[in-house]
């Protein structure tokens, strides 16, 4: 992890609601102790467990958001890119993080001493508004995955992904930025089963796979695999 302190916001393209809502308020930056931190690939941005202290804004690339499982078992709830909150559902309740995230690719992120969040949603409808949505869109992502992994078989939780990240990548032809375990892990299935299952999925001519390039051939029956569960 490289940090810069002392970091200057208007010289950041990607203007967070934080920024705005200073500008707004007519606030000043000076004290709000603003760092800037550049991320490694499968570098932890935050750990389950660690205390709160900041707001975190992803600034660049994606980032993934899971749970530590017992001996190594890891259930990824949903991957992020910009413009996205880190940490999101810790800010308030609690002081530890109950999740771990980590950078799938090279990321940069902006972290802002949390009392000054705190202040700005209170104070700032606007502020309010944009945080309340950013959270409904967390707390939705995670119901879906609960359904998913509760009420799928394996072939429907991993068409559940395939289609995810479709949605994520903003099309059916995506490079694939996770690995094939980090597949399992979306879908709660072992490496070895997720292999399994794109090959099915592979020979059955529903999806395609060159290297990390693959294509939905079939999107109408991959959802209905997906439905079915």
């Amino acid at each position: 992890m490289k940090i810069t302190r002392n970091v200057t916001c208007e010289d950041c393209h990607q203007k967070c609601d934080i920024h705005k809502a200073m500008v707004l308020t007519g606030r000043s930056f000076t004290g709000t102790n603003s760092v800037q931190a550049q991320f490694s690939k499968r570098e932890k941005i935050c750990k389950q467990g660690d205390n709160v202290s900041h707001a975190i804004y992803l600034v660049e690339g994606t980032a993934k958001l899971f749970i530590e499982g017992i001996n190594g078992h890891n259930i990824i709830l949903y991957l992020m890119k910009p413009p996205a909150y880190i940490g999101l559902l810790s800010f308030f309740e609690s002081i530890q993080y109950t999740y771990s995230v980590t950078a799938i690719e090279e990321s940069r992120v902006c972290m802002v001493d949390l009392g000054i969040l705190k202040q700005l949603y209170l104070e700032n409808h606007e502020v309010l508004l944009r945080l309340n949505k950013a959270f409904g869109r967390s707390v939705a992502l995670i119901m879906n995955k609960i359904i998913c992994l509760n009420q799928k078989n394996i072939r429907g939780r991993i068409a559940e992904s395939l289609l995810y990240l479709a949605q994520f990548y903003g099309g059916d032809r995506y490079q694939l930025s996770i690995t094939r375990k980090e597949l399992g892990e979306m879908s709660a299935i072992s490496e070895e089963n997720t292999v399994r299952l794109l090959t099915e999925l592979r020979q059955e001519g529903i999806i395609s796979i060159h290297g990390r390039e693959l294509t939905i051939a079939d999107k109408t029956l991959l959802r209905k695999i997906s439905e079915l569960g």
